[in-house]
Formats: structure tokens, sequence, C-alpha cells
């Protein structure tokens, strides 16, 4: 371990029978193949063609009306030979996840092709392939009628909306996008649409969000209650109009929902038209996709098109959301300011800021006046929590009700997560892996922290190196000690990795940093921040938050930042106890 210390302290828009993608031009075909990433999908648990076994991928609805597979080649203004008499139910782009009645959605991909695995769909009863003319070949080598178009990733997302009878037109859907906060303010959102379901439940009027809600996003989706598993922030466009199918099916009426630049781009929400879109903040990250800020913020002003959204909702606080504000959204925008500005729409003020969340006062249109609560701590959950009751608003939720379906969500895994065994200092794990949200958090802790702050934190390997100088020197600025460690190296050398931290931290003067300490092994690096806590102070694990798995050389291994840190706490108090009762006493 290296120490530093210092000296001093009808898409549905408009379905015409040849809709195009909604993605604004050609891009990188990233890293999506009919097999996808070890760390990302589930073992397949292959059932027998036709058989009652369960089916690996996302979940599909019960019953589907069977689409005629010559409607589907007429909506791509294709001919289609042989396809007179095929019917299809459903469709995938993963090969081990075809069903019966499938489309394959072959699709190219940065390493493989997925016209290489179009053998296996045909044996699992693919009914058609989808494919580009570099695939085509391949695909009709199996005997199966071949839909042959120059982007089957862009028309995929069209496709699922026909075959699954359009079912985002029954819900409610409300997208968030930004940089941080998404995942947050999803949960906010879905907390305030349970509360208008139970509030219409009991007769309490207003008819905008009844029945089950849903939620979509990087820790997880929920169907009413039942949990699943993410794979990434945004469903590919298959699995997200089979998922919107199935919770129709099972009585969801209204969703919240992450959207991603990469969603965006990718056509993965091709296909969605949402009530409301929200725009958070926007700050250096994904650079690896972007070309750069302007081309990050262009993906993003996608969702606040009139063909992916009806009505959006933007900070003003932030300089990105000023400029959708200021015209550069196509659909009408409602603003909202935590820190109060003058021009938002919806205000925050008198606002309170505590270990376990905050309170704050709403100012709305109309003269609207309320009282509001984050359950989550720091400044940022403000205005977290005043976009999602502001979204909510907007979608027709009495403002009162939202806010109080907004305050009482139990927490967001990962998010500022407490660790408590008894230990007498704060314990958190946080997402934070980026330089503004490292900043973010460590500043919200330390104004609730009487003593000091040990923040543990690492970067991605395979991922935007620029980020690592300046996330070394926020860490080290902003902590009284910070512990550089592994986060997911992925590929590259993790003390390459950690050298460019350390770099970046080694620029802080030396009376402005804190004492830096280098531990290449996660676990002993949270057991040393444990070790230096005593009453009154703050540990935070960030970086991974929710994440269950650390991929080290392409091997993911289970590791959960909340199991471990609980685990360095208890070793410490047991360690601490033997200790004191193995010193003499001198009574008597």
């Amino acid at each position: 371990m290296t120490t530093i210390t210092p000296d001093g302290p009808q898409l549905p828009g408009d379905r015409t029978p040849a809709e195009p993608s909604l993605r604004p031009g050609p891009v990188l075909p990233g890293t999506l193949t009919a097999v996808s990433q070890a760390d990302q999908s589930p073992k397949p648990q292959h059932a027998e063609k036709g058989g009652p076994g369960r089916y690996p991928g996302a979940p599909r609805p019960e019953a589907v009306r069977p689409t005629p597979l010559a409607d589907l080649a007429q909506q791509l203004a294709i001919p289609v030979p042989d396809a007179a008499h095929v019917m299809v139910t459903g469709i995938t782009h993963d090969s081990r996840a075809v069903r019966p009645g499938d489309i394959y959605a072959a699709l190219p991909g940065a390493r493989l092709h997925g016209a290489d695995f179009v053998a296996q769909a045909a044996d699992l009863g693919a009914a058609a392939i989808l494919t580009d003319p570099s695939g085509a070949e391949r695909a009709a080598a199996t005997g199966l009628p071949v839909l042959a178009v120059d982007d089957p990733r862009g028309r995929m997302g069209a496709l699922a909306v026909s075959i699954y009878g359009a079912p985002g037109e029954d819900l409610l859907q409300i997208g968030i996008t930004g940089t941080s906060g998404k995942t947050t303010t999803a949960y906010l959102i879905e907390g305030g649409l349970r509360a208008a379901a139970a509030k219409e439940a009991d007769g309490g009027g207003g008819r905008r969000a009844g029945g089950l809600t849903g939620l979509i996003g990087t820790v997880e989706s929920r169907i009413g209650d039942e949990r699943l598993k993410s794979e990434r922030t945004t469903p590919e466009a298959t699995d997200l109009q089979a998922l919107f199918a199935v919770m129709r099916e099972r009585g969801v009426r209204s969703v919240a929902m992450e959207v991603s630049s990469h969603a965006l781009v990718l056509g993965r929400v091709d296909g969605c038209v949402f009530d409301v879109a929200v725009f958070n903040n926007l700050s250096p990250e994904h650079m690896e996709f972007h070309s750069g800020m302007e081309d990050y913020f262009q993906a993003k002003a996608q969702l606040f098109t009139r063909a992916r959204s009806k009505a959006g909702v933007v900070n003003l606080d932030d300089e990105y959301g000023r400029r959708l504000a200021a015209g550069e959204s196509e659909v009408p925008v409602t603003t909202f300011s935590a820190e109060g500005h003058p021009d938002a729409d919806w205000r925050a003020a008198d606002v309170e800021i505590g270990t376990l969340g905050s309170t704050f006062t709403v100012h709305g249109p109309g003269g609207v006046t309320l009282r509001a609560a984050s359950p989550i701590a720091g400044p940022f959950n403000v205005s977290n929590a005043l976009a999602a009751i502001t979204a909510l608003a907007v979608a027709g939720i009495d403002p009162q009700t939202a806010a109080d379906g907004v305050a009482a969500i139990p927490g967001v895994p990962g998010r500022l997560e407490r660790v408590d065994v008894g230990q007498p200092y704060l314990a958190v794990v946080d997402y934070a892996h980026k330089t503004d949200a490292v900043e973010s958090v460590l500043r919200a802790l330390r104004k609730v922290t009487t003593g000091k702050v040990h923040a543990v934190l690492g970067c991605g390997g395979d991922r935007d190196p620029h980020k690592r100088m300046p996330m070394g020197a926020a860490v080290a600025r902003l902590a009284d000690t910070a512990v550089l460690t592994s986060d997911n190296p992925r590929s590259e050398d993790p003390l390459a990795i950690l050298a460019t931290m350390l770099a970046g931290a080694a620029e802080v003067p030396v009376h402005e940093r804190g004492t830096v300490l280098v531990e290449e092994d996660r676990a002993a690096a949270i057991a040393a921040a444990v070790a230096r806590a005593e009453p009154g102070d703050t540990v935070i694990v960030a970086g991974k938050g929710h994440e269950q798995g650390q991929d080290i050389a392409g091997v993911v291994r289970p590791f959960d930042d909340r199991q471990v840190l609980r685990a360095a706490i208890e070793s410490a108090m047991a360690a601490q106890k033997s200790q004191q009762s193995q010193q003499p006493n001198h009574q008597g």
C-alpha cells in the first residue's frame, strides 16, 4: 500500500409502412452481437423447441396475436418470397432466446455478426430472419424467409411494436435521461406512480395513473412487485417492447424508465413515445462512445423530439437544460429548479439537508405550495425529487399525491445506501463513477459529517480514460482519506489505472490534499477505510453501487460493495471488542 500524507489537513406518432429508424445517421454497430456479453446476460436455460420449459432472455407476454410475415414485410417495404403463410409471434436479437414463431434479428456487431448464429435460431423454431445484406446469404441458407434491410437494428423496434400490438400506447410512460440521477429519479417517479395508483384504488379521484406500476432501469426492472435483473440501463428494442407487453398483460398502467444516450443513438427506444421526458443534467461521461460533449447532448436531445415524447421536464439549473428550455426541445417544456431560480415553473425553497434525507417546500404554477421530502441525502437528491414531482404533475397526477409518494420510497439500491451494523459512524455505498458525481456526493456527505470523510474509489477499465485523473484529484481534494483502488478493471492493468488516478491526486496541492492510499485489492481498500473511521466520521465506498460483480481480466467475480463493507465493519468491531476485553482491569 502506498501512502501520501499531507503536511496539513406515430413512430407511434406516425407509423408509415416504411418508417425509418429515428437514429440521426450511421453509427458504429456497438458491441451487440447475437451472443450478449458474458457480464450482461443470464446463463442460457434452453427449453425444448415447442416444449413447456423456461426460455432464456427477457420476459414475453403469455398471449400474442400472430402477425402475418407478409404484413411485416410490407411495413419494411421489401418483397419477401415464401412469406404468405408464415405467422410471427415474437422477435429477438439473441439467438439463444429464440422461441417458435420468432423473427430472429441477426445484427452486425463489433466482433461477430448475428448471421453466424442463424442455424441455432432456425433450430429453436425461428419463423424468419431480419438481417442486413452482409448477413442475407447465411440467413437464406437456413431455408427461412429473410427480411434484408440496410439497417436492421433501426427497424426492429418498429417491428416489435407491430408484433406485440403497440403495448406502450396503453401505458403512461415517463422517461428520464441525463448523466447523473437517472436511476434515483426513476425510483422516485415510480414511488409517485404507486401513490397515485393507491389513491385511485381508494376512490381518490383522478384517473391518470392506476393499476400496477412498472420500472425499467440500471438496477432492475419491476412489473408491479416482481423484480427482474437488468442487463443494461435501457433494454434493446425487441426486449423493451416485449416487456411493455408483459406489463400491459399483467395490469400495469404506468412505467418510469431510464433512457440512456446509448439507447437513443442505437435505437433501443425506437417505437416509444413518452408521455413525459425528463432531463436531469449533463456532464462528461461516455466519451469513449460520443465524440464530445455536443455530440453527447445531441444524443440526449433526441428524447425531446416529437417522435420520442409529448412533453418535456428539464432542469433549469443545468446549462444544457437551459438550452432545451430556450428552444432546442421540439416538445413543450416545463422547467424545475432546486436552486430556486425565479424563472422556473417548479422551484424548491426552504431546503433542509439531513443525514438521511432532505425536506423542502415546492412552489409550482397557479400558486401551488406544498412540503416535500427527498428520502435520500444530498442536495442533488433534492433536485432529483423535484424533477420527479414535476414530471408526475405534468403527467396529470395531483402534486401532493406525487410528493407523498416520492417521500415514501425506502431508498434506491446503491445510491447513498446506508450500511449500518451499529457502528458509531456513517457508512454508505454510492454509484458515483464520474467526476461531477464524486464531487457532489463528497460535498453532500461533508455537510452532514462532524468528523472525517474516508472515501474508497476506483475507475473502470475499457471506459473513458480521460476522467481518471480528475476523479483521482476530486477524491484527494474532498476526502480526508482517499483510498484509490480497483473498480472493474476489465481487460486493463489495474495498476495502470491506479497510476493515472494517483497522478491526478498528486496534482492537488499538498495543503488541499487528504491522505491518499493506494490499494489494488478492493476488499482490502474498503477494510483500510473502515480501519481509519472514528465516531462521527463517514465512510463512503463509491463507483459500483448496486453492482454484484467485479470484472477482472474478463472474469466476473462475485463482489457487492454493500456486503464487503458490512463484513469489514463487523470485523473491525469484533477486533475492537476483543482488544478491549483483553485489556487489564486496573480497578480495585
